[in-house]
């Protein structure tokens, strides 16, 4: 049973995975590969609106996708937006990152190597999992200006999108677990969490929402 206090830590912990940055032009976006076709969407809408002129997808398949995206993530994220008209040109594909600092990582030395000068990035990803991914990229690539995009949804929206509240909500637990260990790993930057979010991630925790919870050394 999901009760009403379980939702509202979970709108909390919901709002603050999300950066709430305004979208603008960038050198290049770079689509972090997942399960969610809803990336490569995001995307595209944001290659037609004129805010980057360039795509990096990345991914390769992990065990909740290699049966739905057997060609890698990054190549089914490349098909979906051709689609949607973006032009097969603009678009490049990294096909082998596993996780984000290696999205990141190889994007970047996907791009060197192309010659293409970059100074900014929009960085594309699933809603609970912009926090992170901005983070990764800030420790890993610190020189270029990283401005977080996703689709604009509500908790409700992308519970009903998936319709497993549970599987939601043990999902936003682990990826709040990641900022407050990863920082100590070298992965990612360190951020503040506030008080608010933390109690609410501790209630989240105690409450049994831990199936993507990884193990602390």
């Amino acid at each position: 049973m999901i009760s009403a206090q379980n939702w509202a830590d979970a709108e909390r912990l919901w709002d603050y995975q999300q950066m709430h940055h305004e979208p603008r032009p960038c050198s290049v976006a770079i689509g972090l590969g997942s399960h969610d076709l809803g990336v490569a969407e995001v995307t595209a809408d944001l290659y037609h609106r004129g805010m980057v002129p360039l795509i990096v997808f990345t991914g390769a398949t992990s065990r909740t996708t290699r049966e739905r995206m057997p060609r890698g993530e990054a190549e089914h994220y490349r098909e979906r937006a051709i689609e949607l008209g973006v032009p097969a040109p603009v678009i490049l594909v990294e096909p082998h990152a596993r996780n984000t600092g290696e999205n990141i990582r190889f994007s970047r030395a996907l791009l060197v190597e192309r010659g293409i000068h970059v100074e900014s990035v929009l960085l594309v990803s699933k809603p609970y999992e912009e926090r992170r991914a901005y983070a990764t990229a800030r420790k890993l690539w610190p020189e270029v200006e990283v401005v977080s995009a996703s689709a604009p949804m509500t908790l409700n929206e992308y519970v009903d999108s998936i319709q497993d509240p549970r599987l939601v909500f043990d999902m936003l637990v682990g990826a709040q677990q990641r900022l407050l260990i990863y920082p100590q790993q070298g992965f990612l930057i360190h951020q503040d969490v506030p008080p608010a979010v933390s109690v609410a991630y501790e209630r989240l925790r105690c409450s049994g929402f831990t199936s993507r919870l990884v193990a602390v050394p």
